[in-house]
């Protein structure tokens, strides 16, 4: 089994003024998250508008993204309902060299363990060269991954089923299986994880809280005393007041107007809800020009 351990920002898209997707600044944001600290970067996530944007401008992006210096270092996310759109989205990933995936089953549909057993069992049937980190996020798709289910896969597929993304955090706290990653969705759970043995995280908001995120899971493993933790802590607090890719598009607006390009059915923040976000932040002195850890 392969790890993937430590920070991972859901990274943001960048659009065009047109709604397009803006592959070359896409990339660059991406990039900027690696150099600001964090480990890796999860592209198409749920934060990265992935169910909103076209098959076709993913397969353009990730055949850019073959060409980045930090290749080794990006997780695909499918974000398709589609089991076939999904496959073949992965074998044009595997022909780039990419093999990481993060995927949520569908969203829409009721079912049960047994059906996503199946389902995933359908994807390593066709992609058997894929590492996959389960994405469990009952309040998008519908569906919470049980601790037995999560077994099952491992069991059933020891060298592609390689960990899960836990936003819904009903597994990071009793899920023990040597070599799986196990990755809660927020800062928030970063420090108590890690303590549990979990590998790192994978959040929207490192974003923006990449250094300080950074410096907690480093501090953690030299065994210094933790000084950022309640800071990340109470960032991600006021950003999760919000929706989250509403926050940090608003937020990330204040350095690049692009980012205040958004597709429908997503908003920026309101003119009130934008004051109370940096208000907010501003008691924490974090804002956009100071994002390093001091």
């Amino acid at each position: 089994m392969t790890e993937i351990k430590g920070i991972y920002a859901a990274s943001l898209s960048i659009l065009d003024n047109n709604l397009a997707l803006d592959v070359h600044k896409t990339i660059q944001h991406a990039e900027n998250l690696i150099e600001m600290g964090c480990h890796g970067v999860a592209i198409f996530g749920s934060t990265g508008q992935s169910q909103l944007i076209s098959l076709s401008e993913k397969i353009h992006l990730i055949n850019e993204l073959s060409k980045s210096k930090f290749k080794d270092k990006y997780i695909i996310g499918t974000g398709l309902n589609s089991l076939s759109e999904t496959i073949n989205f992965m074998k044009i990933s595997n022909t780039l060299n990419f093999n990481k995936f993060l995927i949520m089953p569908p969203a829409y549909y009721k079912y049960g363990d047994e059906d996503v057993i199946n389902y995933y069992s359908r994807i390593i049937e066709k992609i058997n060269d894929c590492k996959i980190i389960l994405y469990n996020f009952e309040k998008l798709c519908g569906y919470k991954f049980s601790k037995e289910c999560v077994e099952e896969l491992v069991k059933k597929f020891p060298d592609q089923i390689i960990g899960v993304k836990d936003s819904t955090y009903n597994l990071f706290e009793t899920i023990k299986i040597k070599n799986f990653s196990v990755l809660p969705g927020s800062e928030g759970k970063l420090l108590k994880g890690l303590e549990l043995g979990c590998a790192g995280i994978i959040t929207a908001t490192c974003n923006v809280t990449a250094p300080l995120a950074r410096k907690v899971y480093d501090d953690f493993y030299k065994n210094n005393t933790q000084t950022v933790n309640e800071k990340l802590c109470n960032v991600r607090k006021v950003f999760e007041k919000h929706n989250l890719i509403s926050a940090l598009h608003t937020f990330m607006s204040k350095k690049d107007k692009i980012y205040r390009n958004i597709l429908p059915i997503l908003s920026l923040l309101s003119k009130n809800e934008e004051k109370k976000l940096f208000e907010d932040l501003d008691k924490l002195e974090f804002n956009i020009n100071n994002l390093k850890v001091n």
